[in-house]
Order: structure tokens, then sequence, then C-alpha cells
């Protein structure tokens, strides 16, 4: 008697079993979000601006500095880096969770491109009575603080450029990055495997944007649930594949920034190369200062709070500088590479 060989499982079967599997990942990764978002209330106030809800953080009282977070951040990451307190003590700090990010909206009908994002900060600064300003910009928040800087030159004052991406390089990290933005496709992938991969690899993540220092403790208080929501996947996803094309258009933008600009970066930044980015975008601005924090990662604004505290000040109007993180031999020997450099030799080459 000849036994036919066991059946396999049909593709319809498959299909099914695949389906029912991405729908119970939406279902537990929707609660997960929703339990997120219970743990970590927000700890500001809301203001409605052109049908888009923004949460801000207001503190301290003096001129206004206004912190720009990066992709797939949120206001506790200025928070808990200290910095929000250091600045409070002579200026009244105003932080923002850019669109999508923390308790902010993201309406999909808008392409939030740096320039969609600078117009929409300017009229929420106008409407908490903002007229004049230090904005300091960390990351992709730089991108947002130069195109706000170009837009609204009377609004901003002084600038502050901490570890920016600011000229195209071939990146294919960004691809990958960018898939959860994809219409349909990418729905399906942020609601069911990105959340999931997240939580798996961000150890690795958070090593690689620290390092090649320790992830400090106090970072402990950023809330990782947060960030890992459907709805921040992207958002962050968005403003990967918007990386490369908004900094070819950003480079017309340089020569007009007449105001004082601080940049500064870490010397051994694993995911914006300093050399390549900040010290050539400082050759670009010759009214610029420049700060290259030795031994120091992406990000500063967590381990080297003091730099960039005396960063803001150095663009701050004059009038308004009187905090200062240590005696002038301290802070200096902290900081290398201040004042105007040569500017780097320009090749091809790969970035961030």
């Amino acid at each position: 008697m000849v036994r036919k060989p066991p059946s396999r499982p049909s593709a319809r079967a498959a299909i099914i079993g695949l389906a029912a599997g991405l729908a119970i990942a939406a279902v537990v990764n929707h609660r997960l979000a929703r339990k997120a978002e219970q743990d970590n209330p927000p700890a500001g106030s809301f203001l409605t601006v052109k049908g888009v809800r923004l949460h801000y953080v207001e503190r301290g009282s003096g001129e206004p500095v206004v912190l720009l977070h990066g992709n797939g951040s949120m206001i506790q990451d200025f928070e808990s880096s200290g910095l929000v307190d250091l600045a409070a003590r002579k200026y009244r700090v105003i932080v923002l969770d850019r669109p999508g990010y923390g308790h902010s909206d993201r309406p999909r009908n808008t392409i939030w491109t740096p320039g969609a994002q600078a117009d929409l900060i300017h009229d929420a600064l106008e409407r908490l009575g903002v007229t004049r300003a230090t904005v300091l910009g960390h990351s992709w928040g730089c991108s947002v603080a130069v195109a706000l800087a170009d837009r609204y030159p009377a609004l901003v004052s002084g600038l502050v450029l901490a570890s920016g991406y600011h000229y195209p390089t071939a990146r294919l990290d960004v691809v990958g990055m960018a898939a959860p933005a994809v219409p349909i496709v990418g729905d399906v992938i942020r609601y069911t495997v990105s959340p999931i991969l997240s939580r798996l690899i961000w150890p690795i993540l958070m090593r690689k944007i620290f390092g090649p220092q320790a992830v400090p403790e106090k970072f402990a208080g950023f809330p990782k649930a947060m960030a890992v929501r459907p709805s921040q996947i992207r958002a962050s996803a968005a403003e990967s594949a918007l990386m490369i094309p908004d900094a070819l258009v950003a480079r017309d933008a340089y020569p007009r920034l007449g105001m004082p600009v601080a940049i500064i970066t870490g010397a051994e930044d694993r995911l914006v190369d300093p050399d390549r980015q900040s010290a050539r975008l400082h050759g670009d601005i010759p009214h610029s200062s420049f700060r290259r924090i030795p031994g120091a990662g992406h990000m500063i604004h967590q381990t080297a709070t003091e730099a960039v505290m005396s960063a803001i000040e150095d663009v701050a109007p004059p009038h308004e500088r009187p905090y200062r993180t240590g005696p002038p031999e301290r802070r200096a020997a902290a900081v290398t590479g201040v004042g105007k450099a040569p500017p780097p030799e320009r090749p091809c080459h790969s970035g961030r």
C-alpha cells in the first residue's frame, strides 16, 4: 500500500494565519500605546494652531529660549537631560513636542517638512506672546530651527545647532527607517511589526546614539514606551524619509542666517559625522562659533549639558548672559574647536 505524503498547508491557510498574527499584534500594540499615554500624562499645556494640537512645557522667566527635539524624541529628552532646569534659572524656556511626538498631533493632510513645522511653531510662539527668542535644535530639530530662522529672522535672535544633519549624503539606512511612512503597507508595519522590533533594538540604538559614552542614569526618565507607539513611529519614519531631500534644500538657507549662530557637536558622534556636517556648516556660516566636545556622541545635551547651556548663552542677547557653568578655565578645558576653523574638504561621502 502506497502512502500519500502528508499534505502541506495551503497558501490560503498560511495567509489566514499571517493575518491573524498581525491582527493580534496590532491589538496588543494599540493597548500598549494607550497604556504608555496613561502612564505618561501630559506634563505641560496645550494650544491648537491651525487645527493642530500642540503640547508644550514652559518654565522660568526672562528672554525666551525655545528647544526643539530630534527625530523620535519628545519633551522628556530635554527634561531628563537637565537642560530645561538649567536654562530656566535665567530664561523663559519653552519646549514643544513637535508634530507627531509626545502628546502633539500630526495630521496626515500635511507633509511635515522643516518649513511646515517652522510655520506652525512660529504661529504657536506668537500665540504665547513670543516675538523674539533664542532657538536651539538638536539633530533633526536643527532642520526645523534653521527653517524657522530663515523664514522668520525677526523672531530668532540667536540659533544653536546641536548634532545637526545639514548636508545630503548617501544613507542606505534611511530606506529601512522610512518604511513605516509608506501609505497602506507602512501602516500595517507600524501597527504590527515596528513596535516589537523597536523594543528589541532599543538597547542597540541607545548605545549608538550615546556612544562612545554610556547611557547616563538620568536618561532613565525618558519614556521608551511612548517612543515606540505606532503614531510616533510614523512621525519618525516620515522625518527619516525627508532627511536627505530637506538637507539638500536647506543648503541655500545657510548664507542667509544673519543672527548669531552657535554650532556644537560631539567629536565621536556615531550617527552624524561631525566633520562632514557641523564643521562644514561652520565653514559656510563665517560668523558662527563651533564647539567640538571631546569624547561625546550624538546626545550632547544629555552628556555635555553645561557646554550646550554655554552655547545658548553665547548667542542670547548680551544683557541676558549672567549664567556661566563654572570658571572660564574649566569651561575652556571642556571644549575644543571653539572659533573659526578652515572649511573641511568636501568630497562625496556617506555621512550620518
